[in-house]
């Protein structure tokens, strides 16, 4: 078997192939199936699941319903058959209202559980060919491109403009550059470029990778693993009707005790008349009643949580969502829209603010904080028609809600050019594409060469800004260009990354109409630049009023993302988290024990580039300080500390 724990990141792609006795050509058909049969199919084992009959038997797994039945057997025994009909009657509607709402949560939740691709592109024998994920292998070689699903944890031997959303995994909200070079040995999970996991999405570019780890083993798979090690902790409510039930129990028999006694002894009665007094006392003792009132109104609650969207697994939930007093939140999806947006735009004279939903392509532009037209400023045309023509992405409406089909990033600059009116798909009509340099970690920007039906002829580049910065000589001014001013641009791109956005900046060039071939040569030294953009994931305006909410019911809430520092405290800061300053690391997380980590915790409202074991550690430092503790989150790493909290919400 291969080690799970084998840091394949470290290796170089030789040294993988070698480990891994394969080569570029992939396996032959006869030594994937034998490797089928030594490692088993790339799938996750199914959950045990309990058979309805057992969920049935279970609801009436309670002290207080022991209670109930040993009283009914006893009213029989008394021949009082209409007491014992009312108890067995209120005993089978607790037990009917529990199964049936959780069985209609369970449906629920099967109707939603897929993660990983069904099918993948590999070679064997040197031939191109599909197969089902589930029967990949280690050593399999695999073909990604952009909108695949990734079948398997692989090493990447190829990169072309590959980048992929790791969200799940990591929470990070921007796509990943990839590339092939080997990284550090203690390089954190989300830093891996050269590394792809099972279940995250290649957003754009090609690739090829060789698979390392299958099933259990892959990163998906670990998580999977660390699910059963977790304790479930009972709910505040379940516990105080255990203890409550206990010494009612204990109280009844103390007394009935007494009063047999005392009846036998000093009453000197007959000891059937007075066991039959006792035992219809101690019958008139127990609250029927109490497990099914508890069970309606807690099965109202589970209606009413329904009608807004909320699928509730466990009745005794609801009562938890009551008592918690700290909330720990996922970033990516849940405090925020998971969808890229521009906010910033900088020109050589202003700094405009974007605001919209989303990638829809409407919003408004302000200066200054006053809302402006942006035909007002002819330098924003040249930019929207740069983020549109020089982009991949497409975008479409689906059921009235707006989405991209590509990367990211692109949608939001195509969203970008519709609220600078500009129309992108009339700008691509009219300005062919007839060239492309693509995007490459390597040269740090993507190049096109357009030309419309006039003669006209141009080149627009995007990029990472320090890099475009290099190509240019010249800046777009409102009265025409002038020569750049680097410094301003440095500082400015400074300040938009301080917030948490990533910046990209554009630039462009006339050429004659008879130019059709770009290459590097024609973008090195004689750009114009345009401008730059900042873009982040927004958090959702309903978040940042629900966190108000929190914090004046009394709750504390904490934001744990995989995410980077900066760009996690520029969302706590926006969405008004107590502390948006302090931040915590996974790596300062490492250097602690568990009793500094307690103390940490406390003070700390931020922690950013966290893994699953970091988030299911924070979650349990506040249990250990007698918090409840409720844990949200969107994405496969979230998993573990969903279920240690005293009230998992997943969304």
């Amino acid at each position: 078997m291969i080690p799970e724990q084998t840091h394949w990141h470290h290796f170089s792609t030789d040294a993988t192939l070698k480990q891994l006795n394969s080569s570029t050509s992939g396996l032959s058909q006869e030594e994937a199936q034998d490797r089928l049969n030594k490692y088993g199919f790339n799938c996750l084992p199914a959950a045990p699941r309990r058979s309805e009959l057992i969920r049935f038997l279970q609801q009436f797994n309670h002290i207080l319903i022991y209670v109930l039945l040993g009283s009914a057997v006893i009213t029989a025994m008394l021949s009082h058959w209409i007491d014992m009909l009312v108890i067995l009657a209120v005993v089978m509607a607790n037990a009917v209202i529990g199964f049936v709402q959780e069985s209609k949560a369970e449906k629920a939740i099967d109707a939603i559980r897929q993660m990983l691709a069904p099918r993948a592109t590999v070679l064997r024998s040197g031939e191109r060919q599909t197969v089902e994920s589930e029967k990949l292998v280690p050593g399999d070689i695999v073909l990604l491109e952009a909108g695949d699903k990734v079948p398997a944890d692989l090493r990447l031997l190829k990169s072309h403009g590959l980048q992929s959303q790791e969200a799940i995994l990591t929470g990070e909200s921007m796509p990943v550059e990839k590339h092939v070079e080997a990284i550090a040995v203690e390089t954190a999970l989300g830093s891996r470029s050269c590394m792809m996991y099972s279940g995250t999405l290649v957003t754009s570019g090609q690739g090829r990778g060789i698979v390392v780890q299958t099933g259990v083993s892959a990163e998906i798979g670990r998580i999977s693993s660390l699910l059963s090690e977790i304790e479930t902790l009972t709910t505040p409510l379940v516990s105080q009707m255990e203890v409550f039930a206990k010494w009612l129990t204990i109280t009844i028999l103390l007394i009935s005790g007494l009063l047999l006694i005392f009846g036998y002894y000093f009453g000197h009665r007959d000891v059937a008349e007075i066991f039959m007094a006792v035992v219809g006392l101690a019958v008139a003792a127990i609250p029927e009643g109490l497990p099914a009132v508890l069970t309606i109104t807690l099965a109202v609650g589970v209606q009413t949580m329904a009608k807004r969207n909320t699928i509730v697994r466990r009745l005794p939930a609801i009562e938890t969502l009551g008592s918690i007093s700290v909330i720990c939140t996922d970033k990516t999806g849940t405090l925020t829209r998971n969808e890229m947006m521009v906010t910033s735009v900088l020109t050589a004279r202003h700094f405009f603010v974007s605001e919209g939903i989303g990638y829809e392509p409407e919003g408004i532009l302000k200066l200054d904080g006053q809302r402006v037209d942006p035909a007002e400023h002819s330098i924003l045309e040249s930019l929207a028609r740069a983020a549109a023509l020089c982009n991949d992405a497409a975008l479409r409406q689906h059921d009235g809600t707006w989405v991209v089909e590509g990367d990211p990033m692109e949608g939001a600059l195509l969203a970008l050019a519709g609220k600078l009116d500009v129309d992108a798909n009339q700008e691509r009509q009219t300005w062919t594409r007839t060239d492309t340099i693509p995007f490459d970690a390597k040269h740090r920007f993507m190049a096109t060469l357009n030309h419309d039906h006039m003669h006209h002829a141009m080149i627009l580049v995007k990029g990472a800004p320090e890099r475009i910065l290099t190509m240019c000589s010249r800046q777009l001014a409102a009265e025409g260009t002038e020569q750049i001013d680097s410094g301003y641009w440095h500082e400015k791109a400074g300040s938009i990354a301080a917030l948490g956005q990533r910046v990209l900046a554009f630039a462009m060039k006339s050429v004659e109409p008879q130019h059709t071939v770009l290459e590097y040569a024609d973008v090195e030294n004689s750009l114009i630049f345009i401008g730059m953009v900042g873009m982040i994931d927004p958090p959702r305006p309903e978040a940042i009023s629900a966190v108000r909410e929190c914090r004046s019911a009394g709750i504390h809430v904490k934001m744990i993302t995989g995410d980077h520092a900066k760009t996690a405290a520029a969302i706590g800061k926006q969405i008004g988290l107590n502390n948006d300053v302090s931040v915590l690391t996974g790596a300062d997380l490492d250097g602690m024990d568990d009793h500094a980590l307690k103390l940490a915790v406390m003070n700390c409202d931020i922690f950013a580039r966290t893994s699953p074991e970091h988030k299911l550690r924070l979650v349990m430092a506040l249990q250990s300080n007698g918090l409840i503790v409720a844990m949200t989150g969107d994405g496969v790493n979230d998993a573990p500390a969903l279920k240690r909290a005293d009230a998992g919400i997943a969304m």
